[in-house]
């Protein structure tokens, strides 16, 4: 049996090994986790995880699925380098695995400003297992919390803090929050959310000097201010971690460069989730697009699709890219690719969503590019997201009047 490969303990990881245990293939798996835990859900890290002291982590598969697939787990046992010339993959232990064909699911890694360095007492970063520990760890033990970075995991930990009774502050370069992911009328909604619940916003923040002591942040400079820091988090985004496909020669640009059935440069090297750079289906954004997206659906769907390359089936990644996020009393979620603000023919309808009792009201933004839906942003309402998503495929292939008159679309949507 030629064996199969995957590097990665993260959503990607976990899907392609049960496709492929689906496909009767889990005895050729190798599954290589550089954690000792297997493969766990990473969407509660920024919120149960955190608020509960007694919140387990949510493994995927037990390990006695794992053993009755057939698969061979290698736990808390790095990958550190790549033959290709002799298909095999070094492990930390010093194990040698050949591969037929190997999977790079490596993920991303939380970016670090060089100005605030590893290794001080009090400042966080949430990634994995490890770090949400950690962060846990310290909440419980703060006064008060500073998060560097407006984005989703920063502020899911922001309303968690506040949930927690901590007084929380965000500061956001950015002019607004959530701006390479949302629109600007969900950010602005985003943003008097936080500020409602007792947040502390800074949007246009220029960052200063940092002081420290031996082994703690003491301060920042925010706008000239000094502002005495507690607790830090640096939630200022994430880099594909492409450190073995560099080492190994693989076409890099902005994480592993792939094609539509998930293949590297090299055609026995797969990548697959928040590390592939991939080509875009035309369905979803205009052609020639590449995009890297860091979300479950994204792992999933293109694990999926690598199974089927790794069988010899035709496959081509093309599914509706979808994404959400959980921030105290807000459950944002968003259908499709968010067209630039200033591209043509773009027009947005705002509709109110169906009312809940466990939520605050909810609406929909419904984005079109010329008359076509092309993304819809949901919060506290879930029917209108799951709707989209039906609206959003049908539009694949439209019939004239869903692609081309926006009261259609709203009107199903009702």
């Amino acid at each position: 049996m030629t064996p199969i490969v995957i590097v990665g303990g993260g959503h990607a990881a976990a899907q392609l090994c049960s496709s492929l245990a689906e496909a009767g293939l889990g005895p050729r798996v190798h599954l290589v986790c550089a954690e000792a835990e297997l493969p766990y859900q990473r969407p509660p890290l920024s919120k149960a995880y955190l608020k509960n002291p007694a919140e387990p982590l949510q493994p995927m598969r037990a390990d006695a699925w794992f053993a009755t697939a057939g698969i061979t787990v290698h736990r808390n046992d790095p990958a550190l380098a790549i033959n290709r010339a002799a298909q095999t993959v070094r492990l930390q232990s010093g194990t040698e695995l050949a591969y037929g064909q190997l999977v790079l699911a490596t993920g991303a890694r939380a970016r670090r400003l060089p100005q605030l360095p590893a290794g001080m007492a009090n400042i966080a970063v949430l990634r994995n297992a490890t770090d949400a520990t950690a962060l846990r760890t310290q909440l419980a033990s703060a006064a008060s919390l500073t998060v560097l970075g407006g984005g989703f995991i920063g502020l899911e930990v922001a309303a968690s803090a506040r949930a927690m009774g901590l007084t929380v502050r965000v500061v956001e370069a950015a002019p607004r929050l959530l701006a390479r992911s949302v629109s600007a009328e969900l950010s602005a909604h985003v943003l008097a959310t936080h500020r409602a619940a007792g947040t502390v916003v800074d949007l246009g923040a220029q960052v200063g000097a940092a002081e420290f002591d031996a082994e703690r942040l003491l301060s920042l400079q925010v706008n000239g201010e000094r502002c005495g820091v507690d607790l830090l988090l640096l939630g200022v985004g994430a880099e594909p971690d492409t450190a073995l496909a560099e080492a190994a020669g693989l076409d890099l640009s902005n994480g592993i460069v792939v094609d539509a059935a998930m293949r590297s440069s090299d055609p026995a090297i797969l990548a697959i989730g928040d590390v592939a750079n991939f080509p875009v289906a035309e369905a979803w954004a205009p052609a020639g697009t590449r995009l890297r997206l860091e979300s479950v659906q994204n792992a999933n769907d293109q694990a999926r699709t690598a199974a089927a390359t790794l069988q010899g089936l035709p496959a081509s990644y093309a599914a509706l890219p979808w994404f959400w996020s959980e921030q105290g009393s807000l459950r944002l979620q968003m259908a499709g690719l968010m067209p630039a603000a200033d591209a043509p023919g773009v027009t947005r309808h705002r509709r109110p969503g169906a009312a809940a009792a466990s939520a605050p009201a909810g609406f929909s933004i419904l984005h079109y590019r010329d008359d076509r839906l092309v993304c819809v942003e949901s919060v506290n309402a879930a029917m209108d997201h799951v709707m989209s998503r039906k609206l959003l495929e049908a539009g694949r292939h439209p019939a004239p009047a869903l692609a081309c008159d926006p009261a259609v679309a709203l009107k199903t949507l009702l």
